[in-house]
This record gives structure tokens, sequence and C-alpha cells, in this order.
């Protein structure tokens, strides 16, 4: 096992429906730490960097337009193999996919609206974490 950090966002629906605590908690109650923590309106600049990847596909300007709407909670999380197990806990992107006891198969409500984001792979992570926690 190896230790990992990964970037998770608590997206503008999960903090306006009051899912904060609810999604640390189940972070942390698996083992996880935050490591770093703040509250932030994502700017459409930042968003085109984070989902740069992304640009040309048809979804692109919903998750832009979505992940720039209010605020978002982001976090650095810490632990073993942190960034599959936290993705394993938020659950698929679809969460008619997902499993209930996952964080999207309880409460998110759309694809689109899937209540978090977490870092991909340890590069995403990387690369995601020094654009939200630059220093």
């Amino acid at each position: 096992m190896a230790y990992e950090q990964t970037l998770l966002i608590v997206k503008p629906d999960g903090v306006s429906r009051g899912l904060v605590g609810e999604i640390l908690q189940r972070v942390e109650r698996k083992g996880y730490t935050i490591q770093k923590i703040q509250g932030m309106h994502i700017s459409r600049e930042l968003a085109e960097k984070h989902y740069a990847e992304h640009k040309g596909k048809p979804f692109y300007d919903d998750l832009i337009e979505y992940i720039t709407e209010g605020l978002s909670v982001l976090a650095v999380i810490g632990g073993e193999n942190a960034i599959e197990s936290v993705r394993v806990v938020m659950g698929p992107t679809d969460p008619l996919e997902a499993t209930p006891g996952s964080i999207r198969g309880a409460y998110a409500t759309s694809v689109t609206h899937n209540l978090v984001h977490g870092s991909d792979s340890s590069e995403s992570a990387a690369r995601e974490i020094s654009l939200f926690f630059p220093e």
C-alpha cells in the first residue's frame, strides 16, 4: 500500500444542500485525514484549467457552469491508497449506478449534479492540488 494525497471537492450542490459535514465525515470514517481545507467560489478560469482534459466534449460547458455556480469546499485528503479509496466512497459519476452506501448513491440527483469530485490518478491529484492549493 502506498501513502497518497488526493483532492476532494464538495461541489456547489453538496454545499447548498448542507452535505459538507456528511461527505467529509464519510471520508474520515474510512480512515483518511483532511490535510488542508478551504471554501472557494471557483472562477471560470480556474474551472477551465481543472477540467482542461474535457474541453471539446459535449458536457464540458455544463461542467464549467455547474462548478462555478456557487461555493465549493475543497480538501486535500491523505492516507494509504487515498485516490482509489476516496473514489469508491464517492461512487460512480452516475448516481443510478452507484451503490446506496456511496456518497453519490445516497445523495446525488443526476450525472451532472453529482456532489463531489475526486482525483482519478496520482498525476491528476498532483496537478489538481497545485491548482487549488498553490504553495
